[in-house]
């Protein structure tokens, strides 16, 4: 039998954007185990509702994380509005929609060049940094935030969007497609990057179920959920939307799926800014939440199902409030596809499934 080892991995690593923990059992090479530890940025932020009213809160549940705020800022307001019986126009859910897939290209494109920086190809980072830089231009444009946006509120949304801007947003996204396209053929044709991809930490459909697995992470073993196609918010008003699956399983499957969705979500905003109504964006919100009133509300963020729930107490300061989050659910997969795996391929594995521990932790 081989001399088993303990590497530990993180929280300080330079593949890791956020502090990710694990305890690293090896044989030779080869991991045979790995034990994650969690609670590096814990902030208590969901205690903060005792202490911020219902519509103060927004600008907390954005800062749950950077990347996906304004994910986290709509999925708490569609909570507080279904416990409040609250009905949004409907050219703000429109609006919420479109923001939140800008969101998801900004949040995949950010990894895609993390994934090339994990494996050394600055060049591949930096074109996908690149263009995402454009994404970000929207939202200063039409927000003022970059990261942060604070365009998201109970009611509706802070402010609207012209429809010629909202056309010149599509005209943009559509201009970045040719060079986009360079960037999917690297992840998907280039020999070097399938070297390090190809059959790395794969995961079946079945263990996937298991693990309860969430996201592209799911997706790339073949299981086909989104929570967008329960038609939340303006997604009801999409003709045909299909979720990006592929069914191998490995960190290839996993960069195709996310990839492919950058497309799928650009095809999204135009069919969205076509469709979208005239009228108001906000409503003027009276009360506060009855007591032992509750309410949930699911959400697709970029890195999957993140699952909100709120209680009130008769008061415009809430009882409770719960996040569940696309990573935590992810953990227990992520471990199980390093298992087996060779240490140099562990900063991928982890990568894979897009942590984002301030999410998990709070």
């Amino acid at each position: 039998m081989a001399e088993r080892s303990v590497i530990p991995f993180g929280p300080q690593h330079p593949v890791l954007p956020e502090p990710l923990h694990l305890d690293l059992i090896i044989e030779d090479e080869r991991v045979v185990e790995a034990i994650p530890q969690v609670g590096f940025v814990h902030r208590g932020l969901e205690k903060l509702v005792e202490k911020k009213d219902f519509q103060q809160f927004v600008l907390v549940a954005e800062r749950i994380c950077g990347i996906c705020s304004f994910g986290h800022s709509l999925g708490y307001c569609e909570t507080v509005e279904a416990l409040m019986g609250i009905e949004v126009p409907r050219r703000a859910e429109f609006l919420r929609v479109i923001w939140h897939e800008l969101s998801r290209i900004h949040s995949h494109l950010l990894w895609l060049g993390l994934l090339a920086d994990a494996f050394g190809f600055e060049n591949l980072f930096m074109q996908c940094w690149r263009l995402r830089e454009r994404v970000l231009d929207i939202f200063e444009a039409t927000t003022g935030g970059r990261v942060i946006l604070t365009a998201c509120k109970v009611g509706g949304v802070e402010q609207d969007i012209e429809n010629s801007e909202l056309a010149a947003i599509v005209e943009d996204l559509n201009g970045m497609r040719a060079e986009y396209d360079e960037l999917l053929r690297v992840f998907l044709k280039d020999r070097s990057v399938k070297s390090r991809l190809v059959g790395v930490g794969h995961l079946t459909k079945q263990q996937a179920r298991e693990f309860a697995c969430v996201g592209p992470f799911a997706r790339a073993s073949g299981i086909e959920e989104d929570m967008r196609l329960f038609g939340f918010g303006a997604y009801d008003a999409l003709a045909d939307f299909q979720p990006i699956v592929s069914s191998d399983g490995d960190g290839y499957a996993r960069c195709e799926v996310r990839a492919r969705e950058v497309l799928a979500s650009i095809d999204l905003i135009a069919e969205l800014v076509e469709k979208i109504p005239d009228g108001p964006f906000d409503q003027k919100v009276k009360g506060a939440p009855a007591k032992g009133s509750y309410a949930v509300s699911r959400l697709e963020q970029p890195r999957g199902e993140c699952f909100y729930f709120a209680r009130g107490n008769g008061t415009k300061f809430l009882e409770r409030f719960r996040i569940r989050t696309p990573t935590s659910q992810n953990i227990a997969g992520m471990v199980h596809t390093l298992q087996g795996c060779e240490l140099a391929d562990v900063p991928l594995n982890v990568l894979t499934i897009d942590p984002c521990i301030s999410c998990t932790e709070r």
